[in-house]
């Protein structure tokens, strides 16, 4: 007797005796973590880089992320920063921003799936410094400037902008108008403890940044009414809002105050067309304390994208300006900023 039997695809023809045999199946394969490489940096600005990995392996999977990962110390993960997610296997490209200029950082390729994350090797690059740190400001060749001296002999350009008249610089004065001298304080903890007045330098360096950034003044001495030539002052946080209700609000006063072109400001500078001649620098501030990144202490903001100027109102308070806003902020009264003076009416 014949018989036909199938089983899971497998026909067998028999005659006389039944026989009954079991499908095979493959072995399942279990997922492994996956390779990752990082292969090249390239494209290395004050703020920015791109980097390049690419995965090797996909550990048997078939959903993954990948991504770069950053630090200022070495082997980052993606506890720190990190650039947004990209799905997919294979070669990729990421541009990561938001980077402190002249600053080295650690960086690694990684891709994670369903068993975990894997890192590629370690690479390493500094960021370019700001460019012309110390360059020639750029004043609007379309105005007419006036000009003030203070009393360590310094001169600056002076500019009208509705009913107020204001420096077109940074104040540098060693001395207040009294001819008294200002402690120029370089210790980082001396600076944080103060309770009477003090100036410094951006990062301590006068030869580099005097010119252009200015001195750094404590809000102590600001609040001694005699730091501004004789017939000027620090101006008040109403002086300061006088100034950007005239420039038609925070949010378009900033480009019509500050400096064009990209020698001091680093981002956004499309919006700047110093339209007011107030040209506005980005010297950002010196802290009043220790502030701590990885083992890393810094004293000083950075430059290219904030500038802060003090206001002479009692709460310790500042002048803002950035590439998309400006507004009165608030310091601590032993943070350093810059200073323009306002002449009296």
């Amino acid at each position: 007797m014949k018989r036909l039997f199938k089983n899971s695809g497998i026909v067998i023809l028999l005659i006389g005796t039944t026989i009954y045999l079991p499908s095979c199946k493959k072995e399942e394969t279990l997922p492994t973590p996956p390779v990752v490489e990082t292969t090249n940096i390239s494209d290395i600005t004050q703020t920015t880089a791109l980097i390049e990995g690419t995965v090797t392996d996909e550990g048997r999977t078939e959903s993954m992320i990948i991504g770069v990962c950053w630090n200022i110390s070495p082997n980052p993960t993606i506890s720190s920063y990190k650039t947004n997610y990209i799905a997919g296997s294979g070669s990729f490209t990421c541009n990561i921003s938001g980077l402190t200029p002249d600053t080295k950082y650690y960086v690694r390729a990684f891709a994670t799936n369903i068993v975990g994350t894997s890192y590629g090797n370690e690479y390493t690059f500094t960021t370019k410094d700001i460019i012309n740190k110390a360059g020639e400001v750029t004043f609007n060749p379309s105005l007419t400037y006036g000009a003030i001296s203070d009393v360590d002999g310094n001169t600056y350009k002076t500019i009208q902008i509705g009913n107020q008249t204001w420096m077109a610089e940074n104040l540098r004065t060693t001395r207040l108008n009294d001819e008294t001298l200002i402690p120029n304080v370089k210790d980082g903890k001396e600076w944080g403890d103060l309770e009477t007045p003090g100036y410094c330098w951006y990062k301590n360096d006068a030869s580099a940044y005097t010119t252009v950034y200015g001195a750094y003044y404590n809000w102590y001495t600001v609040n001694t009414g005699k730091l501004c030539p004789s017939g000027w002052h620090v101006p008040s946080d109403t002086e300061w809002i006088t100034l950007t209700t005239y420039l038609g609000g925070t949010s378009i006063a900033s480009g019509k105050l500050m400096e064009t072109g990209n020698t001091h400001w680093l981002d956004q500078i499309s919006v700047a067309t110093n339209s007011t001649g107030f040209t506005a620098l980005p010297g950002s501030s010196r802290y009043d304390d220790d502030v701590f990144l990885g083992n890393i202490v810094y004293f000083f903001g950075d430059l290219g994208t904030l500038g802060y100027w003090w206001s002479a109102s009692e709460s310790g308070s500042d002048f803002m300006i950035d590439s998309g806003f400006t507004g009165i902020g608030q310091l601590s009264k032993n943070d350093g900023a810059s200073v323009r003076c306002v002449k009296n009416n």
